[in-house]
């Protein structure tokens, strides 16, 4: 395809292009991956210099698609992310030529020693893997007052949409699917990290059940909540993306329950009457600190589910308060987890410990302090040791508070089948619990600042969830791009 009418091609098909849509045009002839890669390049170099999603490109990104266009030539398409560009949080190892740093400079040289899984799993469905994200330096565990998207080594990521918040932590990664910089983001939750940003750049966000997909080679934050998840356009997209992640893994135990789900269907999920006689409740203490506008938005979109089919049930109590929920639980952790990752990197990295972190920040202080260090010098006063009352007081106040007797009771209690929220308010109650949420774009504010619904439920109800983003997303079409 020469270059006219692949500048053609990128400004009227490129945008918004599903992955279904670019595996039919890479099947029929009309585009190669290494062509996809070529116009993603292209709008990366056009509009990343106003929204710093990208920290850097993968080098080989173009040869890796040249590679799997003659695999399809030879042998045929490995599934639906066969020559797909994607891009991956900075917090994920991959063992090529680019760096794993949680946006830090102190790693900003650090090069992994091999493929985080859900980077094997990647590329064994054959997706490219475009570039890293920035990301909100340590997942936003350095600083309470640090922006969100911002880090020291990639400076501050930009919301497509506009001056508003570009979400957290998990925001390059967002901002770039966003603006069309890549066909889907991989991004990390320990609380709110995939579910905020995809809120805030009208995207789909598929947090899975903590144990779906293996964490083995993502800088860690807490090992009870953190998971990988997908970013996406569409709601098929983000469980196109989804499915290959899933899978055990033997250095990630609790992986052992996604066995269920490895070779699944999950396209039986995507199902237009998905919310028929469907049970929903509201959960007002979860968003107190909700605006007018936002919640006129949410109304709307109440009255929208009714349309298809389901039933809401108003003023639900979960009984647990947000505030009580384990803090501590990911201070204890980071500091035991971030140890163990860092003194495992290769040989040749100097940073070795969180001391190491927080000297070299003091050293620097100018480039790493802009907004304070006081979450990691907090969790560095701890043992490490995760026997500390206080913690396992609060690992036990997640489990039975947001699991047991919150999200779990009151949703057998009341019958209901999922809590529905508005944008990603209450998205730390299923994240202590370990539970799956998708955000779906709904709307926009008067000032154009995107807006959407979550979908949260029990633990491995992804199916369920699923169905339910489905049905809303076909039904409103809530996503423009920016």
């Amino acid at each position: 395809m020469h270059h006219q009418k692949l500048e053609a091609y990128r400004r009227d098909r490129l945008d918004e292009m599903t992955l279904s849509e670019m595996q039919e045009e890479m099947q029929a002839g009309n585009v190669t991956s290494e062509e996809l890669v070529l116009m993603y390049k292209e709008n990366i170099s056009l509009r990343d210099k106003n929204i710093n999603a990208l920290l850097e490109i993968n080098p080989d990104a173009l040869q890796i698609a040249q590679a799997l266009d003659f695999e399809r030539q030879r042998k045929g398409a490995r599934g639906p992310l066969h020559g797909i560009p994607v891009v991956v949080k900075d917090n994920m190892d991959t063992a090529d030529k680019m760096h794993t740093s949680a946006g830090s400079v102190a790693l900003e040289k650090h090069y992994a020693d091999r493929n985080a899984f859900v980077i094997e799993k990647l590329q064994k469905a054959g997706a490219v893997i475009m570039g890293k994200t920035n990301m909100t330096e340590w997942a936003n565990f350095m600083s309470d007052k640090m922006t969100n998207g911002y880090s020291s080594r990639g400076g501050q990521v930009h919301n497509p949409y506009g001056a508003f918040d570009v979400g957290g932590s998990s925001s390059g990664s967002a901002a770039a699917v966003a603006a069309n910089l890549a066909a889907a983001g991989i991004g990390t939750e320990t609380s709110g990290s995939i579910i905020n940003p995809a809120a805030q750049n009208s995207l789909v966000g598929l947090k899975p059940t903590v144990g779906m997909i293996s964490r083995n080679g993502i800088i860690p934050l807490s090992h009870t909540q953190d998971t990988a998840g997908t970013l996406a356009r569409t709601v098929k997209d983000a469980v196109n993306v989804f499915s290959v992640l899933i899978g055990f893994d033997p250095d990630d135990p609790i992986t052992r329950f996604s066995s269920d789900f490895e070779a699944y269907d999950w396209s039986v999920h995507l199902k237009k009457d998905g919310l028929k006689n469907v049970r929903l409740a509201v959960t007002p203490e979860l968003f107190k600190e909700i605006s007018d506008e936002q919640m006129e938005l949410f109304e709307q979109a109440k009255m929208k589910l009714k349309e298809c089919g389901a039933e809401i049930i108003e003023n639900v109590d979960l009984g647990s308060n947000q505030e009580d929920l384990g803090f501590a639980v990911l201070l204890h952790e980071f500091k035991a987890d971030l140890n163990a990752y860092l003194a495992r990197t290769n040989s040749m990295n100097p940073i070795r410990s969180m001391d190491e972190i927080i000297a070299f920040n003091s050293e620097n202080s100018d480039k790493m302090l802009k907004f304070g260090q006081n979450l990691l010098e907090q969790a560095n006063l701890l043992t490490g040791m995760l026997t500390e009352r206080e913690y396992v007081e609060a690992l036990e106040r997640n489990r039975f508070l947001a699991a047991e007797q919150g999200i779990n009771a009151t949703l057998k209690e009341i019958g209901a089948d999922a809590i529905i929220l508005p944008q990603d308010f209450g998205c730390n109650v299923g994240a202590a619990a370990g539970f799956p949420a998708i955000t779906v774009p709904f709307g926009f504010t008067e000032t154009k600042e995107p807006f959407g619904i979550t979908f949260t439920g029990m633990a491995f109800s992804e199916p369920k969830m699923i169905e339910y983003a489905f049905a809303f997303e076909q039904a409103t079409k809530g996503r423009k791009k920016p």
